[in-house]
Formats: structure tokens, sequence, C-alpha cells
């Protein structure tokens, strides 16, 4: 899933160049690399980048290896619900009775070996049951910023791997509540990473999301009709429910299990994420591109083309050049980034900016 509006790591990313086609992390754009990670467990011919319009091209620059007819642009954006339900009828019509996966293009994960061997694991229990099968992560602290996934012990043991019951899944929780579930040690992180059959997951749509499963039915047909897909897509892909995969069909399912994540992981969520991927200087300053710190220290810098960009005397700020924008702000109003780009969304003069 290569998606997103390139809000958080902005000014770098933008609208058609979101955190996935960036270096944010490593020399390649991060969608490059979530594909190097995945195969070796599945085929690069089975591989598929679902996108949007404005990001097509950056995915095919980023993906050439990829066949042309394996990244897929939304018309429009109906949330990973919809982009679920278009990745179960490009994996259906070639093989109705595969297992396949749903990544997010934009993680940070280091131990690749570790990786594909829990991603092997997810396979092996979707093929295993009827059951859908979700990678959790152990969470490192009481963060209020992902969804939870309360697992209700052992399910099965697969290739020397315990591979758990989940009781529920359940939203971004307050700090006290984030708190409990830690202490708890029954919960994991959702990273949004599934893995299903496709007749298992079809099964979901039609038991808890029929409305969308009916539009999917529909797009289905077309695209069979016609032998179309990309008209089939523009005409009918709007109209399917707006709705996340979580709500539509993870949180109402009873038969799905957790694979417990044992390696490292990331979601990169904004600029100060980055901090820890990179070695610093003494003084803990982050530098990247022509950058220079001059009597301060744990700042994150970043310049493109070439540009030097030099902070004085000043700390735990955030500093990004691009060529045509340059952000500056604290450590600790990095969210505000949002507020900044919908100040930018409603000023026609400044729109080009996002």
């Amino acid at each position: 899933m290569a998606g997103g509006r390139g809000e958080r790591f902005w000014p770098q990313s933008r609208l058609a160049t979101p955190k996935h086609l960036l270096p944010i992390v490593g020399d390649k754009t991060m969608l490059a690399q979530t594909v190097d990670r995945v195969v070796g467990v599945v085929p690069r011919a089975n591989v598929f980048v679902i996108t949007t319009q404005a990001q097509l091209k950056g995915c095919q620059a980023a993906c050439p290896d990829l066949p042309a007819g394996n990244i897929v642009a939304e018309p429009m954006g109906r949330d990973t619900a919809a982009a679920t339900g278009l990745a179960l009828l490009l994996v259906k019509q070639r093989s109705p009775n595969a297992a396949f996966a749903m990544l997010p293009a934009d993680h940070v994960i280091h131990d690749v070996a570790e990786y594909q061997k829990l991603l092997s694991v997810a396979f092996e229990a979707a093929e295993a049951a009827d059951v859908l099968v979700t990678l959790g992560i152990k969470p490192a602290e009481a963060a209020t910023g992902f969804g939870y996934i309360q697992q209700a012990g052992p399910w099965k043991e697969i290739s020397g791997r315990a591979v758990m019951a989940v009781k529920r899944f359940v939203e971004k929780p307050d700090l006290e509540t984030a708190k409990a579930y830690l202490a708890s040690g029954e919960y994991f992180w959702n990273a949004g990473m599934f893995v299903w059959r496709v007749p298992v997951v079809e099964n979901a749509f039609k038991a808890h999301a029929a409305d969308l499963y009916a539009g999917l039915a529909k797009l289905e047909a077309a695209a069979k009709a016609t032998g179309d897909w990309t008209a089939a897509l523009a005409q009918l892909y709007p109209t399917l429910p707006k709705i996340s995969v979580d709500y539509a069909l993870m949180e109402k399912s009873t038969n799905v299990v957790v694979v417990p994540a044992t390696f490292d992981w990331d979601d990169v969520g904004a600029w100060p994420a980055i901090a820890k991927h990179f070695t610093p200087d003494a003084s803990g300053n982050v530098l990247r591109g022509v950058a220079m710190v001059e009597d301060g220290k744990d700042n994150i810098v970043v310049s493109d083309d070439g540009h030097l960009t030099a902070v004085v005397g000043l700390s735990d700020l955030i500093v990004v050049h691009t060529p045509e924008a340059t952000l500056v702000v604290h450590k600790d109003r990095a969210q505000d980034i949002k507020a900044l780009l919908k100040r930018l969304a409603d000023d026609p003069a400044k729109k080009k900016f996002l």
C-alpha cells in the first residue's frame, strides 16, 4: 500500500512524493526497500503496488524491476479497506485460492532475515486455516499513536514460532490506557501488516462490509466483461465506501491470529523519529546533506541539492531545506506541520507548495 498525502515529512515529502517515495532512512526510497524485503518470500512477479494517480510515476520510477501492470493506481483514495478489496481482486484473477499480504510501503525494518522468517510464518498460518493473520509489534513504550491488538493465548506453533489467537483490536488509547496495555503484556501494536487467503478475506467482506463487498463485485464483473481494469476502476472505485480495513474487517472478525514480530520496526511517523536511525555528531546533531551546527545540540538538519544549511547557537530544532521550501520547527512542535499545510491548502498563492 503506497498512498498517503505527504504531510509529516514536508517539505521533502509532497502530494506526489510522500514518505515512501523518499530515502528518509537508507539510500533507496522506502517503497523500494519494502519491495526488496518482500522479495525472497514472494516472487517479484507477484508483488503489486497500489498507489494514487499523483504518485503513479514516482512508484514506477522507484520500482523499475516490477512488471508494469503490477503498479496499480486508485482513481481516488478510499482508505485501506477499499485498497484491500482491490488487492483481493487483483490476486483473485491470477489465483483464486492464493494467500496474499497487505503491507505498508513506508516502514523501517533493518533485520530483513527475521522479517522474512516471520512473514513466511504468517503465510503458513494463513494457508493452514481459515484465519486472518496479522503481525503484531511488541510495544516498546506506552504509545498513544498506534492501535493495539490484544492476544488471547496460543493458537498454534508454526515453524518453531508461536502464533497467538486474537481477542480484540482496539483503537488508539489515551496515555493511562496505553500504560495498562503495556503492563499487562497482552497487547501488540497494530502495524497494519496482514496476510490472508482470497476466499477467507472475501468471506470477511461479505460478513462484515456488505456494501463494500457489493461494490467490489460490481467492479470485478465490469473488469471481466470489458477486459479493461482501468475503465472499470475509474467508473466504480469512487463509489466504494471509505473505511479502514481495521474498522471494516479486523475489529468485527473472530477468526484473527497474530504473529508476534521479533524484528525491529519503526513507522518513522514524523521528522523527530529519524534521529534514532543515524549516527549523531558529538553534540547529538543529526546532519543529512550539506549541513552544519555551531554551538547547538540535538538538532536535525536536512539539506537538499548541495545547499549549505547552517544552524548557530540553537538546539532541539528540525531544519529541512529543499529547493522550493524551507522548514524550521522545534522538535516538540513537529506535529503542527499539519496545521501549516492546512493553511497552505487554503491559500491559492501557496497551494503549489503542498
